[in-house]
């Protein structure tokens, strides 16, 4: 009778095969890397050159500078001029504004598409 006796229940089935370990596609999640940082510093640059281009709204617009989002996008865009600031230096305060800042704006633009791609290509990806 000792042949029937009963086994002891393990956490483990012994019987069943191991479960195959799930491959991670480290190409894949390099591409999704590579994607996101470059996305990331596209945006930065639209959102940089987006404000510039609403500080040249407000003053050739006229807009109150004692409003709180005009007196925003005014500090915020004093950062983001960097040297285009006083480039050129018209009489006419509007003109000089929409010329230097836009000048800046633009720079954004190119600056942050130019790192994108540099992004892309270092890390391999293809789009």
């Amino acid at each position: 009778m000792a042949e029937h006796a009963e086994k002891p229940k393990s956490d483990v089935d012994e019987d069943a095969s191991p479960r195959p370990k799930r491959q991670v596609p480290w190409g894949r999640v390099k591409d999704q890397a590579v994607g996101l940082i470059a996305g990331i510093v596209r945006w930065v640059g639209l959102i940089f050159a987006l404000i510039l281009v609403l500080h040249v709204i407000f003053v050739v617009g006229g807009a109150n500078p004692d409003n709180g989002i005009v007196s925003f996008v005014r500090d915020w865009s004093d950062g983001l001029a960097l040297g285009f600031k006083d480039l050129f230096e018209p009489t006419d305060e509007k003109l000089r504004v929409l010329v230097n800042y836009g000048i800046a704006a633009i720079f954004w633009l190119v600056v942050s598409s130019i790192v994108t791609r540099i992004v892309r290509r270092i890390g391999g990806a293809t789009s």
